[in-house]
C-alpha cells in the first residue's frame, strides 16, 4: 500500500510538471545550500496572509546555481471567483517590464545601432526643445534651457528629468503636470505619448538626479524607432521566444486572460477601491515602462539569463560584458541618488541600466550582497538576483496597494534566512 501511495504521488508530480513545465531544472533545497524547513516559512507566511485576506494569492519561484528549489502557488487567482492560483498565472508586471525593455535596447547597442551617449533628440527631435522647470518661491515654475541634452544613457538610469505624476516619492512641483504611469499607453499610441511628454517641463537638468519616471517608456519608443518594429515584436523575436518565455506579452490572448491574477476590489490596508486598469483596458502601445504581462516561470528564465551573464540553455541574448555593464552602478557622485525614495528598503542601492544595484553592505532593510540587482512592479511583482549567492527569486502577486512593499521585504527576509551554506 505504501508503495502505491508513493507511486501515486510521483504520478501527480509528473502530471503537474508536464502541465506547468518547470522553468528550470529542479533540485532538492539541501543540494544547493537551502534549508527545506527554512523555505517552508514561505508556506506559513502566505497561508497567514491569504487567510487574513491581505493578499489574494501569489506564485514564488526560487533558483540557486540554476536549479529550481521552490516553485509554489498560494491562495486565489481571482478573489471574487475564488479560482485557485495556478503556477502558470499571468501577472501584470508593471515596472518589471523595464528590465526587459532595457535588455531590448542593449541588444541594439551590441549591434552598434544605439550607443549610450547618443542624443535622444536624434530619434525624437521634440526632446531637444524641452525646458527644465525650476520651482520658484511663489509656486510658479521658471523654465530654463537644458544645460546638456538628454542621452540614451539618461533613459536607462532615470536621469533624464522625465518623471511620473501621482507618485508619493516625488516632491517636485513638476510632477503635478505629468500623467501617472500607464495613462498615456491607455489613451494613445507611441507618437501621441511622445507628443504629450515633450510638451511638459523636465523636473531636473539631464544627468544630474535620479528620479523615477517615463524614461524607460521613452527608451522603448526609441527601440521601436531603431528596429522598425513594435517593442513587443522586437522582444518576442530577440528575448522572449529564444528564452522560452511563452506567456510574455503586451496583449494577453483570450486563453491567457483566463489566467490573469486579479487583486481585491478594495485595498486591504485602506479599504479604498483599487484596480489594475491594464487587466481590462488594453494599452494602445507597448509601453516599456509598465505594460507587459508574464508568468513567474517566464520571468525566472529571464532573470536567470541575466545572472548567467546573458545566456540560458544555449541561447545567448547579451554578451557577458554587456550584462556586467548593465548591473554596475551608473549613478556617479555627481548625480543625486534617490533610489531609496522609490521604496524605503532600497537604502544602499544605486541604479544601473534598467535595474537597481546594491552597492553597500548594510543600509538596506533586507539581507543581500553588493552586486545584487533587482526591480519590482507597482502591482505587487518582484525579482532579485544575487550573483554572490548564485540566487534568483521571482514573486508574482496582484497587490497594487502599499502592502506590496511589506511583501517584498518579508519574502527577501525569509529567502535569505533559509540559506544555510
Amino acid at each position: 500500500m505504501k508503495t502505491r501511495i508513493v507511486t501515486a504521488a510521483a504520478a501527480v508530480g509528473l502530471v503537474l510538471n508536464v502541465a506547468y513545465g518547470a522553468p528550470l531544472p529542479e533540485a532538492k533545497p539541501d543540494d544547493v545550500g537551502f534549508s527545506e524547513q527554512g523555505l517552508s516559512r514561505l508556506d506559513d507566511f502566505f497561508a497567514r496572509e491569504t487567510g487574513a485576506k491581505r493578499v489574494p494569492g501569489a506564485v514564488v519561484a526560487i533558483a540557486r546555481d540554476g536549479k529550481l528549489v521552490h516553485y509554489k502557488a498560494y491562495g486565489a487567482l481571482d478573489p471574487i471567483r475564488g479560482t485557485p492560483m495556478p503556477l502558470d498565472a499571468v501577472f501584470a508586471l508593471a515596472s518589471m517590464t523595464k528590465p526587459m525593455a532595457a535588455v531590448a535596447a542593449l541588444t541594439l547597442m551590441e549591434q552598434g545601432r544605439l550607443p549610450l551617449q547618443a542624443k535622444l533628440s536624434d530619434y525624437y527631435p521634440g526632446f531637444a526643445d524641452m525646458k527644465v522647470g525650476v520651482p520658484q518661491p511663489d509656486g510658479s515654475l521658471k523654465l530654463e534651457a537644458q544645460s546638456s541634452p538628454i542621452t540614451i544613457h539618461d533613459l536607462y538610469r532615470h536621469t533624464s528629468g522625465l518623471i511620473y505624476g501621482g507618485r508619493p516619492d516625488s516632491s517636485s512641483e513638476v510632477a503635478r503636470l505629468y500623467p501617472e504611469g500607464t495613462a498615456p499607453a491607455i489613451e494613445g499610441d507611441t507618437q501621441a505619448f511622445i507628443d504629450r511628454i515633450t510638451k511638459l517641463p523636465l523636473a531636473h537638468q539631464p544627468s544630474t538626479e535620479f528620479e523615477y519616471g517615463f524614461s524607460i517608456d521613452v527608451l522603448g519608443a526609441v527601440v521601436e524607432k531603431v528596429s522598425g518594429q513594435r517593442l513587443g515584436q522586437y522582444l518576442a523575436r530577440n528575448v522572449w521566444q529564444p528564452l522560452g518565455m511563452k506567456d510574455a506579452t503586451f496583449a494577453p490572448s483570450e486563453p491567457q486572460r483566463d489566467r490573469l491574477a486579479r487583486p481585491f476590489a478594495d485595498d486591504p490596508l485602506t479599504g479604498k477601491p483599487q484596480a489594475i486598469k491594464l487587466l481590462d483596458t488594453p494599452a494602445k502601445f507597448d509601453c516599456g515602462g509598465a505594460c507587459a504581462f508574464a508568468t513567474v516561470g517566464d520571468y525566472l528564465r529571464f532573470a536567470q539569463m541575466l545572472l548567467n551573464g546573458g545566456e540560458l540553455d544555449g541561447q545567448r541574448i547579451l554578451g557577458p560584458r554587456t550584462v556586467h555593464h548593465m548591473i554596475s552602478n551608473h549613478l556617479g557622485p555627481e548625480i543625486k541618488n534617490k533610489v531609496a525614495n522609490v521604496e524605503p528598503h532600497r537604502g544602499g542601492f544605486s541604479f544601473g541600466l534598467g535595474v537597481a544595484v546594491r552597492t553597500s553592505e548594510g543600509l538596506s532593510s533586507v539581507p543581500g550582497n553588493p552586486g545584487e540587482f533587482t526591480w519590482n512592479g507597482a502591482y505587487g511583482t518582484q525579482f532579485f538576483c544575487d550573483p554572490k549567492e548564485r540566487l534568483v527569486v521571482v514573486v508574482g502577486t496582484a497587490a497594487p496597494g502599499e502592502i506590496r512593499k511589506y511583501y517584498r521585504e518579508q519574502v527577501q527576509d525569509i529567502v535569505y534566512g533559509a540559506i544555510v551554506r
